[in-house]
């Protein structure tokens, strides 16, 4: 068993040679994938009506799922977060070394500052905004605190150990990475082919 990589339309998903998605985890279409990130059992993205990008050394854990929105907004995710188990995504972002405790709910254009945090359990509604390194909590959310250097320090260290654990996974599992690079490559020049034929045929009203 392992990760599966969906093509939708004309996109397929990318991950970074040195990126870790488990046996389980369902990725569909426009995905990236940074460096040393990590899509762990369970988590579906998909990247159908809009695109998902995920930075390097970012965990997303088991159970959660990201999505985006067919009124364009994307999920754009920084380096180095966190997103905790059973999370639910959806059409916002999450910029770098920001943290998201498990079985939070994330909605449509909302957005988490650099090292801000959602507290587990939390709703965060559509087009709310985390500040740098504020706490919130509950459902919905709302502002309880400033982080403390020492809590920083902690979810820094959270993060290190993900970026570790997937690279001993990744070594343990027969995860085949090497044909899964190929596939992706394949689909890119089918598409660009058909593109090309597609582009030289007539115009006109039949």
């Amino acid at each position: 068993m392992e990760a599966q990589l969906l093509a939708y339309r004309d996109r397929f998903p990318v991950l970074a040679p040195d990126a870790f998605a488990a046996p389980g985890a369902v990725l569909i279409g426009d995905v990236e994938v940074g460096a040393q990130a990590s899509v762990w059992f369970g988590c579906v993205v998909r990247g159908d009506v809009c695109h998902v990008r995920i930075g390097a050394r970012t965990n997303f854990q088991d159970g959660s799922i990201i999505h985006v929105s067919r009124a364009g907004l994307a999920t754009q995710i920084g380096v180095e977060v966190t997103v905790g188990h059973g999370c639910i995504v959806h059409a916002c972002t999450l910029e770098d070394r920001s943290f998201v405790g498990m079985g939070s709910v994330i909605l449509d254009g909302a957005r988490i500052a650099s090292e801000g945090m959602l507290g587990a359990g939390s709703l965060l509604p559509s087009g709310k905004v985390i500040g740098a390194r504020e706490l919130w909590l509950g459902r919905p959310a709302r502002l309880v605190r400033m982080l403390r250097d020492d809590e920083l320090a902690d979810n820094a260290e959270r993060n290190r150990h993900y970026v570790e654990l997937a690279a001993e996974y990744r070594a343990a599992l027969p995860t085949d990475f090497a044909r899964l690079r190929p596939a992706a490559r394949a689909w890119r020049r089918l598409r660009a082919r058909l593109g090309t034929a597609l582009a030289s045929l007539p115009h006109g009203r039949s």
